[in-house]
Parts: C-alpha cells; structure tokens; sequence
C-alpha cells in the first residue's frame, strides 16, 4: 500500500512540475516564467502592507497605554 502511495505522490508532482514549466505556444512563456516576472512587484505590495500594519500597531498602541 505504500508504494502505491508513493508512485502516486510522486507521479502528481511529476505531472505538476511538467504543467507549470510547460511552455505556451502562443508567447512562448510558461507559468514559471510570468511568476519570476512578478515576484518584484508582489514584494513591493507586501513591503507596503507591512509598513501600514506597523503604523497601525504604533499608532493603536499609543491610543491606548497600559
């Protein structure tokens, strides 16, 4: 039983790494490809996020002192 489960673990992930490096016939890009395009600017958006959370936090625990 467990070497079913393995062979089966292990061909999805086969299966999975070959769907998302495959590439697209029309530009030529595979999802690997668009997702190393984006990470910078995703970064960037967490970066934001993180500073208004940290205000937030500042400004929250100034409001209300122990």
């Amino acid at each position: 039983m467990g070497l079913i489960k393995t062979a089966l673990i292990g061909a999805a992930v086969y299966g999975a790494i070959k769907y998302i490096t495959k590439k697209d016939q029309l530009t030529g890009r595979s999802i690997v490809d668009d997702l190393k395009d984006k990470t910078p600017e995703w970064i960037d958006k967490a970066k934001g996020y993180k500073q208004d959370l940290e205000s937030r936090y500042t400004n929250f625990a100034n409001e209300y002192p122990e």
